[in-house]
């Protein structure tokens, strides 16, 4: 019987020179009985340090890219491998411990948990800036790009979402679908630009509050003079978006291809 017989979720952890936290991260996955209904899979994305050793030493799950390919490359190879495996859900999160391990649970069940209409969401994000989420400080720079990117968001679609940069974030099998598939993802940063691109093809997005913590060890990928240049890059972004799928109408498109690929 393979893991997919007993376990429909699979927690995707993409990780890039993470060796002082990843540890921590796997004993929460165990202590807090995750790997009692989840499989977990580590992406590491050719990490120079013992990053590597220390996910196989544990007997997790883990695939080593030869070559440093980004956070999105990581995660849409996670994506793959669920698609493949047959699972039904996939909750992403970080390998800093920025992302609390209680959440797992929380996610997991909004995305089993139909709304008044009857639907099931088709993303859960796991939002920093709702009532009820931790307190989480972050700096000028970026509190101004995620009100920007969230502002953006509102504009293209009408819809106020508090978090638009959060990893922390569950799929059903319908989402990653799409995820897995050829030039439907970013590879560097997949953060406003696809969520506006999901609402934009008729995907239901739940934003739900979140236990976050501040990094203890290593550097963030958005440190130093990162965020400015993630900001322009993410804007860009999402305006690009926003000319192709409201302007030319690919939205339209691509949302009717993701279901007749979820149909068959």
């Amino acid at each position: 019987m393979s893991c997919c017989d007993e376990k429909d979720l699979l927690v995707i952890i993409p990780a890039y020179n993470e060796e002082k936290n990843i540890s921590t991260v796997l004993d929460a996955l165990e202590n807090m009985h995750v790997t009692d209904y989840a499989d977990t899979l580590v992406i590491n994305d050719s990490s120079s340090d013992n990053t590597n050793y220390i996910v196989r030493e544990r007997k997790f799950a883990l695939v080593t890219h030869v070559f440093n390919l980004g956070y999105g490359s990581a995660l849409q190879l996670g994506y793959k491998y669920a698609v493949r495996r047959g699972y039904r859900y996939v909750i992403q999160m970080d390998a800093d411990g920025q992302h609390d391990v209680c959440n797992i649970k929380t996610i997991y069940d909004a995305l089993k948990t139909p709304d008044s209409d009857g639907h099931y969401p088709d993303i859960v994000l796991g939002s920093r800036y709702l009532p009820g989420s931790s307190p989480f400080k972050v700096s000028a720079v970026k509190k101004f790009a995620y009100s920007l990117f969230s502002f953006m968001i509102w504009c293209g679609t009408g819809r106020k979402i508090k978090d638009p940069t959060t990893g922390l974030q569950g799929l059903n099998y319908r989402t990653f679908l799409s995820y897995s598939r050829y030039n439907r993802f970013d590879d560097k940063y997949p953060d406003a630009n696809i969520i506006l691109h999901m609402l934009l093809c008729g995907y239901r997005i739940v934003e739900i509050p979140a236990v976050m913590h501040q990094r203890q060890f290593g550097k963030s990928m958005h440190s130093g003079l990162k965020p400015v240049m993630y900001m322009f890059r993410m804007t860009y972004s999402i305006l690009a978006v926003l000319l192709r799928d409201k302007v030319l109408g690919e939205e339209k498109r691509a949302g009717e291809e993701d279901v007749l690929i979820w149909k068959k």
